[in-house]
C-alpha cells in the first residue's frame, strides 16, 4: 500500500453491507471492489470504497491503474473544476488497461437526515446530513470498459478537508452506484452517485474530489476537484 493511499485511509468512512454486521475493509490494490453478496436490506458497515459496519473504519484505497502521469489533454494532478465541467481522466480497471473517461461532477446536493435511516447507521450519523454526489461517466477511450466501477468519489467541506463517506452494498434509492454496464464502450455514458455527510447542518459539503489512480500516486495524492 502507498504513502497516498495509506494517507488517504486514515480517514474513516462508513459503509454498509449485509446482514448489519460489524466489519472493516482492508486496503485493496487496483480499482476492484471486492463486495459481500447483495442484500434487499442494506446494513451498516465502515469503509472508503468496500464495505463496512455502522462506526467509522478505515477506507479501502483501490487504484485505477499503474500511477502513470496523465497524458497530454488529460487532468493534471490537483487541477479545479467548476462543477458541471469534464474532466478527461486516464482509466484502468483490474486487468482491463488504458482507457480514457471523461468524469463530470454535475451536481451535490444536500438531502434530509432521514434519509439514513432506512441504512441502519443509528447513532454512527446522529446530526450529520447526507449530500449526494452526483457525476457522470462517458467512455471517450478505445478501452471496453464493460463492469468496470468508477469509484473514488469524496465530498469536500468548506475548509477543504474531506467529509465522511458512506458505502452502500445493495441498492439505495436517493444515491445510486452501480458499475458500468456490459458494452460500455466509446460513446456510452452512465450516470453515478456518491454520499458523503457534512457533520452538522452549520457545515455544508461544497465541492468533490475524485482520487483515483494515477491521482493518488502522484504530487502528495493530489486528486481533482469539483467546487
Amino acid at each position: 500500500m502507498s504513502t497516498n493511499t495509506m494517507r488517504r485511509a486514515a480517514t474513516g468512512v462508513i459503509g454498509l453491507a449485509v446482514a448489519g454486521t460489524l466489519t472493516l475493509t482492508g486496503c485493496k490494490n487496483g480499482n476492484e471492489e471486492v463486495a459481500p453478496a447483495q442484500s434487499s436490506a442494506p446494513a451498516a458497515q465502515p469503509s472508503q470504497g468496500g464495505q463496512e459496519s455502522a462506526q467509522p473504519g478505515t477506507p479501502a484505497s483501490p487504484s485505477t491503474g499503474g500511477g502513470q502521469a496523465p497524458a497530454a489533454g488529460q487532468a493534471k494532478p490537483g487541477q479545479t473544476f467548476k462543477i458541471g465541467e469534464t474532466a478527461q481522466v486516464p482509466f484502468s480497471y483490474g486487468n482491463t488497461k488504458g482507457g480514457t473517461i471523461a468524469l463530470t461532477v454535475t451536481a451535490v446536493e444536500q438531502g434530509q437526515p432521514a434519509d439514513l435511516d432506512a441504512l441502519k447507521l443509528g447513532d454512527k450519523v446522529k446530526g450529520m446530513i447526507p449530500y449526494y454526489i452526483r457525476y457522470s461517466v462517458k467512455n471517450i477511450g478505445t478501452v471496453d470498459l464493460s463492469y468496470a466501477s468508477v469509484g473514488h468519489m469524496k465530498g469536500l467541506l468548506p475548509d477543504g478537508s474531506e467529509a465522511q463517506g458512506v458505502s452502500v452494498i445493495g441498492k439505495f434509492e436517493k444515491c445510486k452506484d452501480e458499475t458500468l454496464p456490459k458494452g460500455f464502450t466509446n460513446g456510452q455514458t452512465q450516470t453515478s452517485c456518491a454520499i458523503a455527510l457534512a457533520p452538522s447542518a452549520q457545515t455544508k459539503v461544497v465541492g468533490a474530489e475524485y482520487w483515483g489512480d494515477p491521482y493518488n500516486n502522484l504530487n502528495d495524492g493530489k486528486g481533482l476537484f469539483w467546487k
